[in-house]
């Protein structure tokens, strides 16, 4: 079947700009600044947050329409192409990076409009631009509107005690209500909406504008009177309609600016006014354009598939930036910020630190790590992993950035204490070695990885084989800090710590194949020949690998078993076979999910993108390339997905899902993107970081005999070609014309390198 992308690339490979307002979901982007976060699709579904130091959020939009009035016809139109069985005469949607624009023509009325949040700021813009193409003059009306949960999401029969109102001093909306955010005491706060046109109607009042039977597509305020109706909001569900008139001559344009933001003073709307001055939305979306490129420059790539090239070169650096400031958007969560800052050091690691320290001002001085904060509060929720991801970001950035000082640095905890980076890392280390079973294992308590084992340990003696296993891989990157500061005793004693976890997962973990994914307070084996069901999983597999736990001979025995039972024509099962039947509340939510899909034997990319880490690291190239095609929606090489073209999403579903097979679950709240970003620069290509230099270790899927990929690093950039002659795994490498010895680049402040590697 040919993939079908329901668009195109943009010539310039900057925007997908998608041709059909009926996809088969929403196609969604996202943009963000450190303080809001914001996400549309392809005909202005989505939401708009904005959050505090403490991680408290207002949802400030949920949905956007730029309604069109024509006040000689009588008609209206959006400009976001709803009601989606209208005719449009011209209809595009162009996601870049930052923003999204909607391209329309209907009824001779062409729109641009673009929606974008700044650089900075509680705040998002939407510049819109009407030209008439008629031969006639154009009387039309223009009204931006959104729905809002700033007061909260409307209960039948619940109570309301927020108001809405338009400001006469401003010709701003705006809604008064109280909460916490700012603050941990209730205030009163102020969500609004100005633009920089007069206004001409508005309405405050949900029930007034879209109507107590309305809808969106068909707002009663529309249908009954073609504009906006002047109410204001007591108690009711508020809203946000504001009405601009717009006469165009025949062949005029003309440009409307808004602004939908958060204060917490009335009279701050007033000076947000500025940033609707003449000409300031277009330098601000240029500045988010000229900062998101920026940001993603660090690494390019060039492979045979084109496709690919235009996907990571754009959004999923892009997803990865998004993912160290934004974790999974609707929550924080510590160890999701921790893995995709550390995907992000591989292509900008001065960031990447920065939001690295943060993450780490989260943690308990105990060494401990919670599982997300949210709604203004630290959230355990009897989760153990997150501390573990700590040592490996540390490792990744302090060897992309050559600076051990960086490891001296302060940083606070949780409770205003203070401790330098290495010593947050050495806690968590400790932290997770002391708290262990009887046999010696990680306790799982109420979660590793897994989500969905949230029930397995509650007791406190359940453990998890997954986290011991990951604990001695981030236990021996630690160990290599440790060395490099000359903290030699630390890093003698967590040696001897990591041997007996390796003695440890080898007796109790080792399942005569394979390992274990963890062992429940009853002592029952979860992901063993004997298990009832999820008799093999992937993550504990690739994981040994990651870690080196085991001889090569055994891990290469490993992953033919993984082979054997996991691998699918969609891609490599999280475990299999399926839970069915009664809920275990001995095991966890996972044993409520459906066959097929989440973790109950579907698809879950994630482990896909290590286990294309775990292939490089044996290099295994064939098994590598077949991993990477599956992964990828639009090669059905050997299984028909789908799935938006520009990003990648946290599960296909498996055959056990029937009809859903080979669907994906949600797209950009996931680290696949990042992970695969990261499996691409430092285990595909090879660009390994190391205190002395980067060096070479790639393992290409034999299919690109050639390819490229460049890179900056240290203040150096390197333009790196792979060509694949030998195929012995051998390398042979020549710098600027000249052959080296060995594979550790050469590198100097502010020189570029022309890399061709010989493989």
């Amino acid at each position: 079947m040919e993939y079908r992308e329901y668009g195109h690339w943009s010539k310039d490979g900057k925007e997908y700009v998608i041709t059909e307002r009926k996809t088969p979901r929403h196609w969604y982007n996202y943009m963000f600044n450190d303080s809001y976060v914001g996400f549309v699709s392809q005909v202005g579904y989505g939401d708009g947050f904005c959050q505090d130091k403490h991680s408290t959020r207002i949802k400030m939009i949920t949905d956007r329409c730029l309604y069109i009035t024509d006040k000689k016809s009588g008609t209206w139109h959006t400009a976001n192409g709803l009601p989606i069985y209208a005719k449009y005469d011209r209809y595009e949607c162009r996601h870049g990076l930052g923003y999204t624009t909607y391209i329309y023509e209907k009824d001779g009325i062409e729109g641009h409009f673009t929606v974008f949040v700044p650089a900075e700021g509680d705040f998002e813009q939407w510049i819109v631009t009407l030209t008439n193409k008629r031969d006639t003059e154009a009387d039309l009306g223009v009204i931006a509107y959104t729905a809002t949960d700033a007061d909260g999401v409307y209960e039948k029969q619940g109570y309301n005690s927020m108001e809405g109102h338009l400001d006469t001093d401003t010709d701003a909306l705006y809604h008064r209500f109280s909460t916490k955010f700012g603050t941990k005491k209730n205030g009163i706060n102020y969500t609004y909406m100005m633009s920089d046109a007069p206004v001409a109607a508005y309405d405050c009042r949900h029930n007034a504008f879209i109507g107590v039977y309305g809808h969106k597509d068909y707002p009663a305020a529309l249908t009954e009177g073609l504009g906006c109706t002047n109410s204001d909001c007591i108690v009711e569900k508020l809203c946000f309609a504001l009405e601009t008139n717009c006469k165009l001559a025949a062949g005029e344009s003309r440009t409307v600016r808004y602004q939908i933001g958060h204060v917490t003073k009335k009279e701050d709307i007033a000076r947000q006014r500025g940033n609707l001055a003449a000409g300031m939305p277009e330098k601000l979306l240029e500045t988010v354009i000229e900062t998101r490129k920026k940001e993603c420059a660090g690494v390019t790539i060039s492979t045979p598939d084109e496709r690919l090239n235009l996907a990571f070169n754009s959004f999923y650096k892009y997803s990865t930036v998004m993912g160290s400031h934004w974790a999974r958007v609707r929550h924080n969560g510590y160890r999701d910020m921790t893995n995709d800052t550390e995907c992000l050091a591989t292509f900008n690691p001065t960031l990447a630190w920065e939001k690295f320290k943060r993450i780490l001002a989260w943690q308990y001085s105990t060494g401990y790590a919670p599982r997300t904060i949210k709604d203004g509060k630290i959230q355990d929720n009897n989760y153990i992993d997150c501390a573990m991801w700590m040592s490996s970001a540390a490792h990744t950035l302090v060897t992309e950035l050559g600076d051990l000082k960086l490891l001296s640095e302060e940083v606070p905890f949780n409770d205003g204490t203070s401790a330098t980076v290495f010593e947050h890392i050495r806690r968590a280390m400790q932290y997770l070695y002391d708290f262990h079973g009887e046999n010696g294992l990680i306790k799982i308590w109420g979660g590793d990885w897994h989500d969905g084992l949230n029930w397995a340990g509650l007791e406190g003696k359940g453990v998890s084989v997954w986290l011991s296993i990951a604990w001695y891989r981030a236990n021996k990157l630690f160990t290599e800090l440790a060395d490099m500061i000359g903290e030699t005793e630390i890093a003698r004693r967590h040696e001897h710590m990591g041997e007996a976890m390796r003695i440890n997962v080898e007796k109790y973990g080792w399942d005569g194949s394979y390992y274990l994914e963890a062992i429940n307070d009853d002592g029952v084996k979860i992901g063993s020949k004997e298990s009832r069901a999820l008799k093999m999983w992937l993550v504990p597999q690739v994981w040994a690998v990651m870690a080196g736990i085991a001889p090569e001979e055994k891990l290469l025995r490993i992953m033919k078993e993984v082979d054997k039972t996991l691998e699918t024509p969609y891609g490599t099962l999280n475990a299999t076979p399926a839970w069915t039947g009664e809920c275990d509340t001995r095991i966890g939510n996972l044993t409520r999910q459906p066959a097929g899909v989440l973790l109950n034997e579907s698809i879950y990319m994630q482990p896909m993108a290590w286990k294309l880490m775990a292939e490089a690291i044996l290099k295994r190239r064939d098994a590598l390339q077949m991993s990477l095609k599956k992964l990828l929606p639009w090669d059905h090489t050997y299984g028909e997905t789908q799935g938006e073209p520009y990003i990648l999403y946290n599960y296909y579903a498996g055959e056990a899902a029937g009809y859903r097979a080979g669907i994906p679950g949600q797209s950009w709240r996931t680290a696949t993107a990042h992970c695969f970003v990261r499996a691409m620069v430092r285990y595909i290509y090879g660009l390994v970081p190391t205190i002395e230099g980067l060096r070479l270790d790639p393992c290409l899927p034999p299919d690109w005999k050639e390819c490229g990929i460049t890179k900056k690093f240290r203040g150096c950039r390197y333009e790196i070609s792979y060509h694949q002659q030998k195929g012995d795994g051998s390398l042979s490498v020549r710098v600027n014309g000249e052959y080296i010895d060995g594979t550790l680049l050469p590198y100097a402040d502010g020189q570029s390198y022309r890399v061709d590697v010989y493989c």
